[in-house]
């Protein structure tokens, strides 16, 4: 068997082609909506694409099913999805063929109440080889089990118990494991940043597959889990109905510097995914700054009202190209243009700019020490919070700041950190967005912070 896998680094997961060397038939498990690049391996390998298959109704993106089937693939789901579109049901022990493997559905609820994975064997064969198991098994982990609500959590955990010990461990040590999440996923529960395993390694490694008692599994498995983005709320409704049809990769208006000063006054919102020093350096008034390695795709996510009209704002083509794969995978997809010229445009037309300043740690340092310290906002999450901070610093993660504002007068000074720069650029956009007129970013962040030796305050409560 042939399996390529694609490894969307914002989001943490995995998609996979997977295909029978011998007939050249292939399929894809668990498709993101930008289908083109998969067909685009699929033809330089000389394959032939014919099913796409789902492990779950997915909380983080939008699947690629459905743009699929423009392409003429039938798509497999599991039979408790409730897919509103032609699919083929697939229940537990269903089996198809791909070339000379066999694929067999197992039912594995838990990460979600419908979901299954997928074994894989040569049909000669009794000995499964591979298992793509979406969510019920990661590196190191599960998936996580509270995404629908507390009211669902505790019958998913048992669930998910069961399907390690009852279903997915019985499966021998060497069979290979592809998981759909891992490392850098708002949907993985402990994890590893290794893509890929095996069931004996994780026999080995796994704290949760470990755990034989259902009542400690379920304690490790809700332990310390972080907050996540609020699209997520979206993405499981939109995936059973089927996002709509795009029939290919959206092209970019250009757009005028005046053009882009009118939608932003009739409610587009801007979104600059420039880099941190080029945001600051000049930005145009009540825009959001997600730089593109943000990643973008989870923080537009997580504080972009969902379906807002959006003008990029962007230097290069290649970057535009990677926003729009981003933005339309998690349902963003009314994009009016891009500001063509970039900032260069705008201040040419001597439209309003603001700009914001980098701190440096000594300066932050030297006005603590004199007792004129400005407010410290510190965005990372609670949990890199309490290993470390700085001291006098006040906690509110980036993701929570269109809800919860400081409580502060506007004019008040605030430097802004998270460990780099990345999440305070999303942070002090939100800030700027809100009113607050003396902003700062510290520079190098909190790990610059440390790096230099100053004072660090830890909670390890």
């Amino acid at each position: 068997m042939l399996i390529k896998q694609f490894v969307d680094e914002g989001l943490g997961n995995s998609s996979y082609l997977l295909a029978s060397e011998e007939t050249g038939q292939a399929i894809l498990i668990d498709a993101e909506r930008d289908v083109d690049r998969y067909f685009g391996v699929a033809e330089g390998l000389g394959l032939r694409l014919t099913h796409a298959l789902d492990t779950h109704l997915h909380n983080d993106f939008l699947s690629g099913a459905r743009e699929a089937t423009e392409r003429g693939l039938a798509v497999g789901a599991s039979a408790d999805a409730g897919l509103a579109f032609e699919h083929v049901r697939l229940v537990d022990g269903a089996r198809l063929s791909v070339g000379d493997l066999l694929v067999e559905t197992m039912a594995t609820p838990g990460h979600t109440p419908e979901h299954v994975s997928f074994a894989v064997r040569q049909a000669a064969l009794e000995r499964v080889a591979a298992v793509f198991t979406g969510g019920a098994l990661i590196v190191g982990g599960a998936a996580r089990t509270d995404l629908l609500g507390p009211e669902h959590t505790n019958d998913l955990t048992h669930q998910l118990y069961h399907t390690l010990h009852d279903r997915l461990l019985m499966l021998p040590d060497d069979v290979a494991v592809y998981p759909t999440h891992g490392a850098g996923s708002f949907c993985a529960a402990p994890t590893s940043s290794v893509r890929t395993t095996t069931l004996g390694q994780e026999r080995l490694h796994n704290r949760l597959v470990q755990a034989r008692l259902e009542a400690e599994f379920a304690e490790l498995a809700l332990k310390d889990l972080p907050s996540y983005p609020t699209y997520f709320r979206y993405m499981r409704d939109i995936n059973r109905q089927g996002p709509r049809v795009l029939r290919g990769l959206p092209v970019l208006a250009p757009l005028s510097a005046e053009s882009v000063q009118r939608g932003a006054q009739e409610g587009v919102a801007v979104l600059d995914i420039r880099s941190p020093q080029e945001f600051l350096a000049g930005l145009i008034p009540g825009s959001f700054g997600i730089p593109l390695g943000a990643p973008l795709i989870s923080w537009a996510g997580w504080v972009v009202p969902f379906g807002s009209p959006l003008i990029l704002v962007v230097d290069s083509s290649e970057d535009r190209i990677e926003a729009i794969r981003q933005l339309i995978r998690i349902g963003y997809d009314d994009l009016r243009g891009y500001l063509d010229g970039g900032m260069n445009a705008w201040q040419a037309a001597r439209l309003p700019m603001e700009q914001l300043r980098m701190k440096p740690g000594k300066e932050l340092l030297d006005q603590m020490e004199r007792g004129n310290s400005p407010l410290v906002l510190d965005v990372r999450q609670n949990a890199e919070w309490r290993a470390g901070h700085i001291p006098g610093a006040r906690n509110v993660e980036a993701g929570a700041l269109p809800v919860v504002h400081p409580d502060v007068p506007k004019d008040q000074p605030i430097v802004v950190h998270c460990g780099h720069a990345d999440r305070s650029t999303v942070a002090i956009s939100l800030l700027a967005r809100q009113g607050y007129r003396s902003l700062a970013l510290l520079e190098g962040g909190f790990s610059g912070w440390q790096k230099a030796g100053y004072p660090v305050e830890r909670d390890d409560a």
